[in-house]
């Protein structure tokens, strides 16, 4: 019964990631990232046992379902993390972390610190706010926590990272996730 539960819920988020809304959560079809249209590629729910924690959607500049070709073109990107569930810095610190050993393994010392910056730019997470982390080449990774600015990290291989802690061989948010941002 559990096992059929979990498909019926899992094949909601499937069809709602295309309508832009998750978990009740709309997300826009379209972003502008410099002189870039970005689309909507794939939306999920990252859930924590059986708690709904937020929703993520990924823009590029055209929908690509292949994790490889996606962190393989040097173009712009955007992640979007809209809470539904209060998390506090610390946890967001470690989701961080985690996500950057379980997938980037063999890190350079320059991404590893750009990880620490990463975490120490967290904030409690409460309801309907949103982490925004923008790749534009050239530029970097710019950091948005609920609404501030807080920074930008240098470097592809840094933004890689960042995106390989949802679409790596370990996706922090887990495999289903994965598949739902990128619109599979």
């Amino acid at each position: 019964m559990r096992k059929l539960i979990l498909i019926a819920v899992l094949t909601v988020v499937s069809v709602t990631a295309s309508a832009a809304t998750v978990a009740g959560v709309k997300l826009e079809d379209s972003v502008k990232v410099g002189e870039h249209n970005l689309v909507l590629n794939g939306a999920a729910l990252r859930k924590k046992f059986i708690i709904k924690v937020y929703v993520g959607g990924l823009y590029l500049q055209a929908k690509q379902n292949n994790a490889a070709a996606i962190l393989a073109a040097d173009a712009p990107r955007q992640q979007v993390m809209q809470f539904i569930f209060d998390v506090d810095k610390g946890k967001m610190a470690e989701a961080w972390e985690e996500g950057l050993a379980d997938n980037t393994p063999n890190a350079s010392a320059e991404v590893k610190t750009a990880f620490k910056t990463l975490a120490s730019w967290m904030e409690d997470m409460k309801e309907g706010q949103r982490i925004v982390l923008t790749y534009d080449p050239g530029t970097g990774t710019t950091v948005t926590v609920n609404g501030k600015n807080k920074g930008t990290l240098g470097g592809k291989a840094v933004a890689d990272a960042i995106l390989n802690t949802w679409l790596g061989p370990k996706p922090g948010p887990g495999a289903d996730f994965k598949k739902g941002v990128l619109g599979q």
